[in-house]
């Protein structure tokens, strides 16, 4: 077990490698504004949506317990529905969420490619 190697191993490192005043450059380039402010649209209004739904459970079994107790199958109240459902919807979320990073992860490779090109340009001295 010992003598077998990583992936990180056998493979060489391709993450782009540059200095910080670099990196602050891209930074403050349009591009990865852009991308940040997409990835915000998505992250905070689902972050909001699962708060409110994650805590509508407790608020509504403490100020509606008649209504989270109404039985809808057998035994089975709305309340256990809802907390059932709340499974549910984390994964829903999640899938969301692993949907929409496909789309960052394509955005911040762009930028990359673009400060590696410009790198490439500037070392060769702009030709």
């Amino acid at each position: 077990m010992a003598d077998t190697a990583t992936n990180s191993e056998l493979r060489p490192d391709k993450r782009y490698q540059a200095s910080q005043s670099t990196w602050d450059d891209i930074a403050e380039s349009r591009p990865f504004k852009d991308l940040m402010a997409t990835k915000k649209l998505f992250i905070v209004p689902a972050f909001i949506f699962f708060v409110v739904y994650y805590f509508a459970l407790p608020v509504l079994v403490g100020y509606a317990p008649l209504f989270m107790s109404t039985k809808v199958v057998g035994e089975v109240n709305l309340a256990y529905l809802f907390a059932l459902s709340q499974f549910f919807m984390a994964w829903i979320i999640a899938g969301l969420y692993v949907k929409a990073a496909n789309n960052f992860d394509r955005l911040a490779q762009d930028i990359v490619e673009k400060a590696v090109l410009e790198k490439a340009e500037t070392d060769n001295g702009g030709k």
